[in-house]
């Protein structure tokens, strides 16, 4: 009993408890979600989305060289799998010397548009080729140690501060947390919103319902932390999940990875506190039959991301009050690169340099950003892979710092000592102390 007294609990985290204990009563479960009323301060609030392609995927495939002599040493390591530079099924010009592949077409209208940036030659610094290294290190922000108990965005979100107001923080479109949010208790692991209800018969719903009420009127914080979590359910079944439109014409592909970006659109537009979210698309671990350079089923997973990410970002593009993409920043990122050389089986194997987009409303879009290596023997990691030359915490700090507001580098990203910023995101560096006076934070 002394424990349990001495026993320290936030509202967010009896909260969680709170609809578990309903959910057993109820003879169903919430699917680890629990809500509290919509955040009527959410409009000025940013939204991270981290879109993590599992596999490590061909980055030199989906941005590949299209001019100069690197794309004489790319054509010659890959006879049957480079992406044409001109004709049929060419890659889209990015800029003078890279290009995009023609499955991403829905994202290179949006980098026209200067909606989406590209970081090539970006990853890990340190050296493996193993997918669960790689994830570990990438998700937890600390390259070489796979011991830290909690991800880097648990660390954000913990460091940055968030009203208490805000109870649904951290969404994970899944089954399942993902390192980068591990430590988090009020993370939402959710694959669909479908099944957000009581559960139940049909008949005994309406029953349990007014009983459970009955049972959480009070002004107790046990009372307000049952009502609450009742609100939300009421607040997602309201919104009809299965029947919710894209805006604007915007057209999701079909497959998980489109119903779940389709969800978490729908949870941004519900306007009940979103501040970060994950979500995963896999496949990428092309050792064999990765198809020609513009087809095959390499290129049917870049159409998927693209059209995915494509109408994301249109369903949420619209005005006013209405634009949530002007709050948004999406970014993708794989644990890993594949070699520069095809095998013997019409595929890639694991390989060290990578590639990021980051695509929202204050993106300085319509550019390739860092430092390009060159593919001449001398100038690939371990004579066979893209070299890395952007550590991918610089590309994160950045979007934390400028978009997320958060200054506290060294507790998201311990150890990590970042270069000048590259511009990609637009925004105040909260880390410059003369600016910080001007942080609301810093007001009150």
């Amino acid at each position: 009993m002394p424990e349990l007294l001495n026993a320290r609990f936030t509202r967010r985290t009896f909260l969680q408890g709170c609809s578990a204990a309903i959910a057993a009563m109820a003879g169903s479960r919430l699917s680890n979600i629990a809500l509290a009323a919509p955040d009527s301060s959410y409009p000025s609030n940013e939204i991270l989305l981290v879109v993590f392609l599992r596999g490590g995927w061909d980055a030199l495939n989906a941005a590949p060289p299209i001019a100069g002599p690197d794309r004489d040493a790319y054509v010659l390591a890959r006879p049957y799998l480079k992406v044409p530079a001109s004709g049929a099924g060419a890659a889209l010009p990015l800029n003078a010397t890279l290009g995009l592949h023609p499955g991403l077409a829905p994202l290179h209208s949006l980098y026209q548009a200067g909606k989406v940036a590209v970081v090539h030659a970006v990853g890990l610094q340190s050296d493996t080729r193993s997918h669960f290294d790689a994830m570990q290190f990438i998700e937890l922000g600390t390259p070489g140690s796979k011991i830290t108990p909690t991800g880097w965005l648990s660390r954000h979100l913990s460091s940055v501060g968030l009203p208490s107001v805000v109870t649904m923080p951290a969404v994970s479109a899944s089954t399942t947390q993902p390192a980068s949010l591990l430590g988090n208790t009020e993370t939402i692991a959710a694959a669909t919103l479908s099944n957000f209800n009581i559960g139940g018969n049909w008949y005994w719903q309406d029953f349990q319902r007014l009983a459970l009420r009955n049972m959480y009127i009070g002004d107790t914080w046990l009372h307000s932390a049952g009502s609450q979590t009742l609100d939300a359910v009421d607040v997602i079944e309201s919104a009809n999940p299965g029947t919710y439109t894209a805006s604007n014409g915007a057209v999701y592909p079909g497959g998980s990875f489109g119903d779940q970006l389709k969800m978490l659109a729908q949870l941004i537009k519900m306007e009940i506190g979103v501040r970060v979210a994950t979500v995963d698309i896999g496949g990428w671990d092309t050792h064999e039959s990765q198809g020609d350079g513009s087809g095959g089923y390499f290129a049917s997973l870049m159409a998927q991301l693209g059209q995915g990410l494509a109408a994301f970002y249109t369903d949420l593009d619209g005005a006013g009050a209405n634009n949530f993409t002007r709050k948004l920043t999406v970014v993708t990122m794989s644990e890993f690169g594949r070699r520069l050389r095809e095998n013997d089986a019409g595929g890639t194997d694991h390989g060290h340099g990578s590639a990021m987009f980051v695509m929202g409303g204050n993106v300085n879009g319509g550019q390739v950003y860092g430092p390009w290596p060159g593919l001449a023997n001398n100038q690939l990691y371990d004579n066979a892979d893209l070299a890395v030359t952007t550590d991918y915490r610089q590309v994160l700090s950045e979007i934390v710092v400028k978009r997320l507001a958060n200054p506290s580098l060294d507790a998201v990203f311990p150890s990590f000592t970042r270069a000048p910023w590259m511009n990609i995101v637009r925004g105040l560096d909260v880390t410059q102390p003369i600016r910080q006076a001007f942080l609301p934070s810093a007001r009150r």
